[in-house]
């Protein structure tokens, strides 16, 4: 007999739905035809998995950025406002703020915050208190019902309205867990960095200058060591780095390669020119065109004989040229290793904490071109292990550059 008072047939092997046999009142139960009860059509196919992966990765960068800006908002919210109601209103300063405008949402706030008391759901003792519970657009009308009081600490009214304008459509859609799309993702990411840098939260990595820390390697490079990027081929890396982004600025520049093209074929010598005469330091190291390394290379890679020592050959004269047109010639070396060639890199300002690194290992049946590409920040405020020395790849790689500039000798 069912739950509901009706009578369920006998379920015997073989026995068929809607059988003259089931006593009347009865209501019959189909058994699922083939050896599964789950029908195929609530199966994920690859294609499927790959979707919802996407979906998932995209909302998640997209929550981290909200979440920064919303704790960021709350923060500048409470010690611009908290000064002036609390003295009078105490705890209910956030209730006095917003005034009789706001009186209906600052109420479902406090309803929220009492509900999580009694549940057990706030296990911060620092969340106890009713600003925690309101939503960004809450805490953007806050700001903007009080703009006199803000007006001192922030420069553009209109600047803090259209970042949180922008990041209204992001929020609706995370929320509510629904498909986020790589334009309105772009989009809200650069809206949540220019308003924290607004509200005075920017990155503090001295390296954002010339590579933008974002919000997910900021909270989670300590899993990567100190790889920010990671690119399948050198055509990638310039599309999303270009050379004038990596090499500008450099107060320092060490590279080791064999031509070294990604400086040489995609930085103009004029700029290389500007960059010494401002006081960079640059030392290059090529691996000797005419070396039996360079031999054994062209094999690899299918090459002609001669063709790889000339392109090498090329490159250090250009460089020659560049250096010739020098005030102080000592201050962009050029030097050549008979070695075998391991991997390139170029480290950038790479004897301080604001040092990047672009390096490839060379493959077997692949040119450089078409190698992978890390990215590598320098420094320890990124990497959050507590052992950057021990974790970071950017102190190997420098002291390979070390180690191989010790054992060469220079070009005249």
């Amino acid at each position: 007999m069912g739950s509901g008072g009706l009578e369920l047939p006998p379920g015997g092997e073989g026995r068929e739905a809607d059988s003259a046999d089931d006593p009347p009142g009865a209501v019959s139960l189909t058994r699922p035809r083939g050896s599964h009860s789950i029908g195929p059509e609530l199966d994920w196919d690859a294609g499927a998995w790959l979707e919802v992966r996407t979906r998932a990765q995209r909302a998640g960068r997209a929550y981290i950025w909200l979440n920064l800006v919303e704790q960021r908002l709350r923060a500048v919210v409470a010690a611009v406002l908290r000064p002036v109601y609390e003295p009078v209103h105490g705890d209910d300063w956030v209730v006095a703020a917003a005034g009789p405008a706001g009186q209906e949402w600052v109420q479902r706030a406090v309803a929220v915050r009492e509900v999580s008391r009694r549940k057990g759901y706030l296990l911060d003792p620092a969340d106890d208190n009713v600003i925690s519970f309101l939503t960004l657009p809450q805490l953007r009308e806050l700001m903007v019902q009080h703009w006199p009081c803000f007006e001192p600490y922030l420069d553009e009214r209109r600047d803090v309205e259209l970042a949180l304008d922008e990041l209204e459509v992001t929020r609706n859609v995370v929320s509510r867990n629904r498909a986020l799309s790589e334009a309105v993702l772009n989009q809200a990411e650069r809206a949540s960095a220019r308003l924290l840098e607004i509200l005075g939260a920017g990155g503090d990595v001295p390296s954002a200058r010339r590579l933008p820390v974002d919000a997910v390697e900021d909270l989670v490079g300590d899993r990567y060591a100190d790889v920010v990027a990671v690119h399948p081929d050198r055509v990638r890396l310039l599309r999303q780095f270009p050379a004038e982004d990596i090499f500008r600025g450099a107060r320092r520049l060490d590279a080791v390669g064999i031509g070294l093209n990604l400086l040489v074929q995609n930085f103009s010598g004029r700029r290389l020119v500007r960059l010494a005469e401002a006081g960079a330091r640059v030392r290059l190291l090529f691996l000797n065109p005419a070396s039996s390394a360079v031999k054994r290379r062209e094999r690899e890679l299918g090459l002609k004989r001669g063709e790889l020592s000339r392109a090498v050959e090329m490159n250090i004269l250009h460089m020659r040229r560049v250096r010739s047109r020098l005030r102080d010639p000592g201050a962009f070396e050029i030097q050549v290793y008979d070695e075998t060639p391991r991997f390139t890199a170029y480290l950038v300002d790479g004897d301080g904490t604001d040092g990047i690194a672009v390096v490839q290992s060379y493959l077997r049946r692949a040119r450089g071109m078409e190698a992978p590409v890390l990215v590598l920040r320098n420094g320890s405020r990124v990497v959050k292990s507590g052992e950057a020395d021990e974790g970071g790849l950017f102190p190997t790689y420098r002291e390979e550059f070390e180690l191989a500039w010790a054992d060469s000798r220079p070009v005249s």
